[in-house]
């Protein structure tokens, strides 16, 4: 979709997954569905994910931001940090999300920061504020993802654990 912008990772999440052969930028973005609504990382790390998304081409019959496509700009954010988090030897799938919608929006951009409430060894749980281009807040999210092993990997103390997710 045109110039992709860069995102901007720590030094030490740069060390971390250095050496795996993938390509950060794109491993850590929204994918296919994000390039078709226009959904930018540009910011992240387990601390913190910041990401936009804009508001034409993304809207319901009344012209109004759609709702599912403020979710789908949290679920990015969110699974993001949870896959940071949990480092290149675990996946990140989202078992739960909600949204509050707080005010509708029209056009423009809306932001999203993405901030850890829970980050543990089997889960990951994160706040995503939405705003809109005044910085009045449009949604507030929240994401909880598992934390699995990656494929070829396998929990320690759990010797009967699938190697990675089956389909």
């Amino acid at each position: 979709m045109g110039d992709r912008m860069t995102t901007s990772f720590p030094l030490h999440i740069l060390d971390q997954w250095a050496g795996l052969g993938i390509d950060l930028a794109e491993h850590f973005s929204a994918g296919h569905l994000g390039d078709r609504m226009g959904i930018t990382v540009s910011e992240a790390s387990p601390e913190k994910v910041i990401g936009t998304l804009p508001v034409e081409g993304n809207t319901q019959p009344y012209g109004l931001l759609h709702g599912g496509a403020s979710a789908a700009l949290a679920e990015t954010l969110g699974s993001v940090g949870a896959m940071l988090h949990a480092g290149p030897n675990k996946i990140a799938m989202g078992v739960d999300l909600n949204c509050t919608h707080h005010r509708a929006v029209r056009s423009g951009v809306v932001t999203g920061v993405a901030t850890p409430v829970h980050t543990g060894r089997t889960s990951a749980t994160y706040e995503i504020a939405i705003t809109d281009d005044r910085g009045k807040r449009v949604c507030t999210a929240r994401l909880t993802c598992a934390l699995r092993p990656a494929a070829g990997q396998q929990q320690t103390g759990d010797p009967g654990a699938p190697a990675g997710p089956t389909g």
